[in-house]
């Protein structure tokens, strides 16, 4: 059976690959020349194809990672085929990076399902292939595909992290986040994610050793405390554990790879005095809440045939008259998030070739109270998207919150890419869904990048003082 799933893993990746390719050809023979942040990335890259490492387009607000990988597979591609001119490190040349990252990806995707969702390999084997499939063309992430962005290669490197932290190769794993962080420095996030998850195993470990001490049952692993003395025994147990000198002794044994490349990060930090190597005006930390807000609808949308459940919904219409005290107060909670600490970035207001413009301009902007009546609409979505973390340890699911929090909260622009690794990162650890949900994902997903590709295909335009073609995108 697995020489089965490994055929038709195959047929997929280079069907994948093929259809990716032909997209990319039209693509790029419809936009030649570098396009939004590619008039600063492709420079760059050009200049390191000729050996130009020292110059540096102060634009740029990430790190090289992009540019280096990038020489790293063309310099040696070109030499092979004895390709010379202009066509090296050309605007398509270092597109098709990316393309090659997307195949990685599918691949990444994959072995990662595979092993978070190892039960029952046999029956799950079509669903599993299919959620990697859904996952590769995940719409936003798969736009990015044809464009030299940073996307498609910091999603890998950070998905490759992860995927070697569950393998316990955790060196391995650091070195990768590195790479990762080099393509985007929030990425540090999701190391230190991969460096919580192995805490939360950890702590797992010795809940059970606990309850195995005091009950003669099979353990269960800790979930999300429901009650208030759920919540103290937690707490309690946690502070027992993080005060543990032989628990910490052995959390610090595995977890110092991740320790390592976090000093190595901070002392960037300090020596750069920010984390942003360029254009610092425009990319100014702040406490945006409402983008966890946003983040919720935004995977609501994106996993609605996955999670859609009318039970669910039933059960959150209980759950509002059991707790009405609680729902209330995070009602409250949420509307004064809302009101004191939305931030509307310069370039969302401005530039109406990404989709978020028109989002907020016909929806936020139509009237001032619109953004407080969407409140309900954010705990819904946000009840259903901790509901589905229910099946995933309480630690685990704690070490993603946070990680989830630290990476949107500080940006100030509503940007659907920097949701691409936590929105990821959620579908990876949902409960595999059904073979009939999941061709309903897929539909959606494939209906979403016609829809978005064709808009950037064919829809262009200009604006009344430019020449210059504009075109649609994320």
């Amino acid at each position: 059976m697995e020489k089965v799933e490994g055929y038709i893993f195959s047929a997929l990746c280079s069907i994948n690959f093929l259809v990716s390719c032909l997209l990319f050809s039209k693509v790029t023979r419809e936009q030649r020349d570098p396009y939004m942040d590619e008039i600063f990335h492709v420079p760059q890259a050009q200049r390191y194809c000729k050996g130009k490492f020292k110059e540096w387009d102060p634009m740029i607000t990430t790190l090289p990672g992009l540019y280096l990988v990038s020489v790293g597979i063309i310099k040696p591609m070109t030499w092979l085929a004895k390709l010379t001119g202009s066509v090296v490190c050309s605007t398509a040349m270092l597109r098709f990076t990316n393309l090659l990252f997307n195949c990685g990806n599918f691949y990444v995707l994959y072995l990662l399902i595979s092993k978070l969702h190892h039960r029952d390999k046999t029956r799950l084997m079509l669903r599993r292939i299919l959620s990697a499939v859904c996952l590769s063309t995940f719409p936003v992430l798969y736009f990015f595909t044809f464009l030299y962005y940073t996307d498609a290669g910091s999603t890998f490197f950070i998905l490759f992290a992860y995927l070697m932290t569950l393998y316990g190769c955790h060196k391995a794993s650091a070195l990768l986040g590195v790479c990762a962080v080099l393509f985007r420095q929030t990425n540090i996030v999701w190391v230190a994610f991969c460096a919580g998850t192995v805490v939360a195993a950890k702590m797992d470990d010795v809940w059970r050793m606990e309850y195995t001490k005091k009950r003669d049952e099979k353990p269960p692993a800790v979930r999300v405390p429901l009650s208030s003395q759920g919540v103290k025994k937690v707490i309690t147990f946690s502070l027992d554990f993080f005060t543990s000198p032989e628990t910490v002794k052995e959390v610090m044994q595995v977890t110092w790879p991740y320790a390592v490349v976090a000093a190595g990060f901070l002392l960037f930090v300090l020596l750069n005095e920010g984390i942003v190597v360029g254009d610092r005006m425009s990319h100014q930390v702040c406490f945006n809440f409402p983008q966890v807000f946003y983040f919720f609808s935004f995977t609501y949308f994106f996993s609605l045939p996955v999670s859609l459940c009318l039970h669910r919904t039933l059960r959150f219409r209980n759950s509002l008259k059991r707790h009405p005290l609680f729902f209330s107060v995070i009602t409250i909670v949420s509307l004064l998030l809302v009101w004191k600490f939305t931030y509307v970035h310069k370039y969302l207001l401005a530039d109406n070739r990404h989709f978020p413009f028109y989002i907020w301009k016909n929806i936020y902007q139509r009237h001032k109270l619109i953004r407080f009546l969407l409140v309900p609409a954010y705990i819904f979505t946000g009840w259903n998207f901790l509901e589905t973390l229910k099946s995933r340890s309480f630690f685990l699911s704690l070490a993603y919150l946070t990680c989830l929090v630290l990476a949107t909260i500080p940006q100030e622009l509503l940007e659907f890419r920097y949701f691409i690794v936590p929105y990821l990162m959620y579908r990876l650890h949902m409960p595999l869904p059904t073979f009939s949900r999941l061709v309903g994902e897929f539909l959606l997903y494939t209906v979403v990048n016609v829809a978005t590709i064709y808009l950037f295909i064919a829809k262009s335009f200009s604006w009344p003082l430019s020449l210059a073609t504009q075109r649609f995108m994320w």
